[in-house]
């Protein structure tokens, strides 16, 4: 007899929300690929163009672990228009001794979106000034509200400005994170007066054109761009990277392929095969984060599947602590 545990997304978000826990499980995620033999293959990934559409696969093997999960997350962009929201997904996990399913995560996309925050907080604490205290925010959707939250629980965030280029949606988050994070956040309609004084610069777009331009940049400042996690997304422009003293990815092999870098090379400004820090290699001090204040630097994140592994584990033991979830056996 096996058993298997379902576990809704109303109970994953009650026993997952984006804490200290998520965002350490997420940062010792990246430090297992600097420092351990993981075996993550590469996205695979289906487009669906006449619905915006797009669906992702992505998974992990961790040596050490019990398990490994296997994510499949719908992306499907105009779906707002309708009322529904643009990500949904689930994750299976799996033994890593028998193959055997060990749980169904049933979380439209809610573990995605914490670990996606998660990993922009592990960015920012190991590339941008330990002081920053201005944020400003691309986009005004569910993840640009996660990466403000996650941002302030590792950085003392005072103030942040969102842009978005539906403005009336900048103004409505920018309200709706005043009153939740208790400081002041406010829409701007114009990118560059958003950079401006900022310490953290975050992209969340699902842009296909730059949002972000390069002359806009001032020293000290950090950038993540975590939107452009498919060929022909694009949040930010090829001059941010080769501007920046300090270039990190999530995975080199990826932002290649699929992320900013990705662009750059295809511009002719950075070469196929230059060698970049990742950000795991940072985290395990194999390589060296910022080493000065007048530094920009830039964190360039695709998503990896060692992430999704990660943050399943850490659902599926906090559900076994908490009692939650349905059990079947068969």
């Amino acid at each position: 007899m096996t058993t298997m545990k379902i576990l809704t997304e109303a109970e994953l978000r009650r026993i997952v929300p984006l804490d200290l826990e998520a965002i350490a499980c997420v940062e010792e995620a990246f430090h297992a690929l600097a420092s351990r033999a993981v075996a993550m293959p590469p996205i695979l990934r289906l487009d669906i163009p006449e619905h915006r559409g797009e669906v992702d696969v992505k998974t992990a093997y961790v040596p050490g672990l019990d398990g490994f999960a296997i994510k499949i997350s719908p992306g499907f962009f105009d779906n707002p228009k309708i009322g529904l929201p643009s990500t949904n997904g689930l994750m299976v996990l799996f033994s890593t001794k028998t193959g055997l399913v060990q749980a169904v995560l049933l979380d439209n996309g809610y573990l995605t979106d914490v670990r996606t925050a998660a990993a922009g907080a592990v960015a920012a604490r190991h590339l941008s000034r330990p002081d920053a205290s201005v944020a400003a925010i691309f986009g005004a959707g569910m993840q640009a509200k996660l990466q403000l939250e996650a941002l302030r629980l590792v950085r003392p965030i005072r103030e942040a400005r969102i842009w978005a280029r539906d403005a009336g949606k900048a103004e409505a988050t920018a309200a709706e994170l005043t009153v939740k994070l208790g400081f002041e956040v406010r829409a701007e309609t114009d990118g560059k007066a958003a950079v401006g004084g900022a310490d953290v610069i975050v992209t969340t777009t699902p842009s296909e054109t730059p949002i972000l331009k390069a002359e806009w940049l001032r020293p000290g400042q950090h950038v993540t761009a975590m939107g452009s996690d498919a060929e022909h997304k694009n949040e930010i422009e090829p001059a941010v990277i080769t501007g920046a003293d300090l270039y990190v990815a999530d995975s080199l092999k990826q932002t290649r392929r699929l992320g900013e870098l990705h662009h750059a090379i295809a511009a002719g400004v950075i070469g196929a095969d230059d060698p970049f820090p990742e950000l795991g290699e940072i985290v395990a001090g194999k390589k060296e984060g910022r080493t000065g204040r007048d530094q920009i630097t830039v964190a360039d994140l695709t998503g990896t599947g060692i992430q999704d592994t990660a943050i399943a584990a850490l659902a599926l033991a906090r559900a076994g602590a908490a009692g939650a979830g349905t059990t079947f056996e068969s």
